[in-house]
């Protein structure tokens, strides 16, 4: 993944997408606001501030946020528009939360199974 350096009018764009879509993961994994930001170890203004794109926020914070939402770091860092998406699967978790038929442990434990998987192939992968 490469970075990409858009102008200031892109990256705007980036973070109310990206605060859009940190707020769906959050509905979808039936957290409330309070409770994610207890679990992202951030303040829940903060965290209010990124979901409606008024914030940027830096990557540790992102990195905070996806582990709290069991979800890909990378996957919020090519939605705030650090890295270029090179067509990495990036959906999957996103569907597991969103499937309406799994509770959330169910749910948590795929995406657990799935990021293994992913790991364990690409460590075969590497010379």
């Amino acid at each position: 993944m490469e970075k990409i350096k858009p102008d200031m009018a892109q990256l705007a764009g980036k973070w109310r997408e990206l605060g859009g879509f940190i707020s769906e993961q959050r509905n979808n994994a039936r957290l409330s606001l309070r409770r994610l930001s207890e679990l992202a170890g951030i303040s829940n203004p903060y965290l209010s501030q990124i979901e409606r794109g008024l914030r940027k926020p830096s990557a540790e914070i992102l990195q905070q946020i996806a582990r709290a939402l069991s979800i890909s770091a990378e996957t919020l860092y090519v939605r705030a528009g650090i890295l270029d998406d090179h067509g990495q699967d990036i959906d999957v978790p996103r569907s597991i939360l969103a499937d309406k038929f799994l509770n959330n442990d169910q749910k948590q434990t795929l995406i657990h199974v799935y990021t293994s998987f992913k790991r364990e192939n690409a460590s075969k992968n590497t010379p």
